[in-house]
């Protein structure tokens, strides 16, 4: 058997083919890409601005304190 035999693709047509994993790679990364970085922003906008708890021991106290009663008022 010859060589032209075994192949039934011509050695031309195999060099000029794209690449279509190549090509689906890099949009799968892309797409990855851009969903972790939507989520990265929307954690950003979301829970970063949270303002810290005033952890002060002044603060502390006050929070703990009793709460002070309303006064009653007379009714007739």
């Amino acid at each position: 058997m010859s060589d032209s035999a075994i192949s039934s693709v011509p050695p031309a047509s195999l060099r000029g083919a794209p690449r279509p994993l190549r090509r689906l790679t890099f949009e799968l990364f892309g797409i990855v890409a851009l969903k972790l970085a939507a989520l990265v922003l929307i954690w950003w906008v979301v829970f970063a601005p949270q303002p810290k708890p005033d952890v002060s021991p002044a603060a502390v106290a006050q929070r703990l304190a009793p709460a002070v009663p309303a006064p009653t008022e007379a009714r007739p």
